[in-house]
């Protein structure tokens, strides 16, 4: 078995941005230790005279490292490379002694929708990426209706569940579910559901291992941001290595204490669509005042997009960024006004406020 299967259980919107970025992280990964290879033997030709086989080195990733400082098993498999967070990462292809997997990212996925119609769908939404597989009809399984999230399971190393938190107590509860899931790592990406309430319904007695994770949707396009709470006593440096590696492939990672999550939710969560109301906003202003629609938007965005930039490559609060383009009596000025005038400053902080208490809640509620 090369590398470990992720089984993904209600592989809806968020599921969806998770593997494509992951298998677009891998795709390029690939590509680029193809391209070094390449000028690795070129450069070999030029100071031989001759060809000479070379491989690819790969290059270090947090995760590896952090797997390689544990002094975890690195035996005699030759290792492929695949990219995590930008980074090239050793993907090690052999198993352990128990024919565990020992790779820090997935090469094979298993995604379960709810109904069989809904298959179709997914695969459709999916095409985009299976194309970039080496081998799409044995690296990425689509299952749907009845008995597919037990299969998923049972057949999965790592657990990635996406249903609506309301649905989750059903779906642990299905026959075959705990011994499916027994051993095992599973990610919980339900918005206000406590690791307490999920290892109940599952009676973690059999070893399984629960963390929460709060990905965003620009995962999808490897600018996600996705806090995860820290891994159980139980688990091994490999859990750790797999976790960061799935999750800094599509984009920046954080681990904080759950008691943060219901506010990381509602930021990181829920923020890109808050931003998008600002970004809609702004290109509403621009056409107002004259500018093509599709020329307003890329100029919102372009803004929207470097100044976060900024504020991530530089470590420079923003406010220090926003008074570097006020001068005085200046358009800038002016419109920052306004903005003050209509509170938008509070109205956005109360904002996260809001969506933090209601994200407390979801755990607790039939409704979302």
């Amino acid at each position: 078995m090369s590398g470990y299967t992720l089984s993904i259980i209600a592989c809806g919107t968020m599921g969806q941005a998770i593997i494509s970025g992951v298998i677009q992280a891998q795709h390029e990964s690939l590509q680029q230790a193809e391209a070094a290879a390449l000028q690795r033997e070129a450069r070999s030709r030029t100071t031989s005279g001759r060809a000479s086989p070379t491989s690819a080195t790969p290059l270090s990733h947090p995760a590896v490292s952090a797997l390689q400082g544990q002094g975890a098993s690195s035996s005699s498999a030759a290792p492929a490379t695949a990219v995590a967070g930008g980074l090239s990462a050793s993907q090690m292809t052999e198993e352990d002694e128990e024919g565990n997997p020992t790779s820090v990212l997935p090469s094979r996925y298993l995604c379960t929708v709810s109904r069989p119609e809904s298959v179709k769908k997914l695969r459709s939404a999916l095409k985009p990426v299976s194309s970039l597989l080496s081998d799409p009809a044995s690296q990425l399984t689509l299952l749907g209706g009845s008995g597919s999230n037990v299969r998923a399971a049972r057949e999965g190393d790592v657990v990635l569940l996406c249903c609506k938190p309301n649905m989750v107590k059903d779906i642990l509860a299905e026959e075959g579910m705990r011994e499916a899931l027994r051993g095992k790592l599973v990610v919980s990406i339900c918005a206000g559901l406590r690791i307490a309430q999920m290892e109940a319904w599952l009676d973690i007695a059999g070893g399984t291992k629960i963390v929460r994770a709060m990905p965003n949707t620009p995962s999808k396009i490897r600018e996600g941001m996705t806090v995860v709470t820290p891994l159980p006593p139980s688990s091994t440096p490999l859990d750790k290595a797999i976790l960061l590696a799935l999750f800094t492939s599509v984009g920046r990672c954080r681990i904080l204490e759950e008691k943060h999550f219901d506010a990381c939710t509602a930021l990181a969560g829920s923020g890109p669509a808050f931003a998008c109301v600002f970004l809609e906003a702004m290109a509403d202003g621009g056409v107002m005042m004259g500018l093509p629609r599709a020329e307003a938007l890329e100029l919102a965005a372009q803004a929207m997009q470097g100044a976060a930039r900024m504020v991530l490559q530089t470590s420079t609060h923003p406010a220090a960024l926003k008074d570097s383009v006020t001068t005085p009596g200046g358009c800038t000025i002016a419109g920052l006004l306004n903005l003050e005038d209509g509170r938008v400053r509070s109205t956005v902080a109360r904002t996260i406020q809001a969506a933090t208490e209601h994200a407390s809640g979801l755990g607790q509620t039939k409704k979302n």
